[in-house]
């Protein structure tokens, strides 16, 4: 076995070293673009569903944490106010009070995770990203970006309905079923796409820039060592990726957590609601309240999605090849 070429001092040719030591191996998949429609878009399917249930379940405390400090005019965010109130739910309410709004989540985010990564791939495949071995770095964005709309039109009134019921108790919605009910009886159904327009204004940075810059990062590895990433350096690609992503579109997910849950009245626009925000809070802890939060929970979630679904996606398309 020849002697590994040291590195360059620069950090990504670092973060590769690290990864050919550990002799991440290359996976050969059938390609998608070979397979007929049904079995190429079945695979990504399946594996989003399963890559974005492994994550939320994961992630489900601090996320209920998070949206509660989002919703609040009045509580200030700190990481120790934080782990106070983890303490205090388990304390009052018991382990599962932490997951509780993962039923919604669970029913959302299986949904969401298997339609955005089945539409990005055909996304992808509509818009020729790396046709000819070429980079198209523009499309790779869009394609991330138009995946994240897609899924997110569809499956947003079981988002409006987790975030019900991660800021209120038992009392007042029992489960999800309740939301849906109580919320359609007094508002209508178009109560569930109250938030829409800042949530999509959102996941197009948001989206796009972590599947950019996730696959950015794959082609990069693959052009230097001739191989696919391992778990564990997917892991890492996915989670720089999410870091880039949560930081770029903070902002407008405070904007929708208020929207959905009636903080702010029912025609209130998305500049007015930032406006206001910056005004009674400020701006640093207005409108990246708990991003912190979000720069440990975001990049476990993205890193775990992204690694689980790069894997299963291929062991799904030898299994549908026979």
């Amino acid at each position: 076995m020849g002697q590994i070429t040291p590195p360059s001092p620069d950090l990504l040719a670092l973060f590769l070293h690290i990864a050919q030591c550990n002799g991440a191996r290359e996976n050969v998949e059938p390609k998608a673009k070979d397979l007929p429609k049904w079995r190429r878009i079945l695979p990504s399917l399946a594996s989003g569903a399963l890559a974005g249930a492994c994550a939320k379940t994961v992630i489900a405390p601090l996320d209920r944490c998070k949206i509660n400090f989002q919703v609040s005019t009045t509580r200030r965010y700190s990481f120790r106010e934080a782990i106070k109130f983890v303490i205090r739910t388990y304390q009052k309410d018991g382990f599962f009070a932490l997951y509780r709004g993962n039923s919604a989540t669970m029913a959302r985010v299986v949904p969401y995770a298997a339609i955005q990564f089945a539409a990005h791939e055909e996304y992808k495949r509509l818009l020729r990203v790396d046709r000819d071995g070429k980079p198209t770095h523009g499309r790779r964005y869009v394609s991330g970006s138009l995946a994240a709309i897609t899924s997110t039109t569809i499956t947003y009134p079981l988002d409006t309905a987790k975030a019900c019921l991660s800021v209120s108790d038992k009392t007042i919605y029992p489960n999800l079923r309740s939301v849906f009910k109580i919320e359609y009886q007094r508002h209508g159904f178009w109560i569930f796409y109250r938030g829409l327009g800042p949530t999509l204004l959102g996941v197009v940075p948001y989206a796009g820039s972590s599947f950019f810059t996730y696959e950015t990062l794959k082609l990069l590895y693959k052009e230097e060592f001739k191989t696919k990433p391992g778990p564990i350096i997917s892991m890492l690609m996915g989670s720089f990726a999410g870091l880039v992503g949560q930081s770029s579109s903070y902002p407008l997910d405070i904007v929708r957590r208020r929207m959905q849950t009636g903080r702010v009245p029912a025609n209130q626009g998305v500049i007015k609601t930032l406006m206001d925000i910056a005004r009674t809070e400020g701006i640093v802890r207005g409108w990246y309240k708990g991003l912190s939060m979000n720069w440990v929970k975001g990049p476990i979630a993205v890193g775990i999605t992204f690694t689980t679904y790069d894997h299963v996606v291929i062991f799904f398309r030898r299994l549908i090849q026979g």
